[in-house]
């Protein structure tokens, strides 16, 4: 079965630090690029970082550049989103998803369920 699955999520303080992973099964990263999606409430799905399917160079978006990294162990088939500096602003549920990206737009194949991230004092 194909799938993703996050993990890490929960509530830090403003200027905290989390590290969300996304496990993968039935799919590697060699066939697609992996990327990390947040949705806040009354807000449109943003693209945080992601990898590219020509393998380009990782995409950040502005919001976050800085402040987030995105890495991956491909033996293990997990991507890490580590977020550090977080702000109330980012707080949203996260997802990881699969697809043919360049900079976090195109064609997904697969998503997980989400994970929320709150920040807040």
């Amino acid at each position: 079965e194909e799938r993703l699955v996050e993990s890490g999520g929960g509530l830090a303080q403003p200027g905290g630090s989390l590290r969300l992973a996304c496990l993968a099964s039935g799919i590697t990263f060699d066939e697609y690029a992996i990327g990390w999606f947040r949705q806040a409430p009354g807000k449109g799905r943003e693209g945080v970082s992601c990898t590219s399917s020509s393998g380009g160079r990782t995409y950040y978006a502005d919001s976050v550049k800085g402040r987030f990294t995105l890495s991956s162990d491909n033996a293990e088939n997990v991507v890490y989103l580590q977020m550090n500096s977080l702000k109330p602003d980012d707080t949203a549920v996260y997802f990881c998803a699969a697809g043919f990206y360049r900079d976090c737009s195109g064609p997904e194949y697969i998503r997980g369920q989400g994970t929320q991230v709150t920040v807040s004092s």
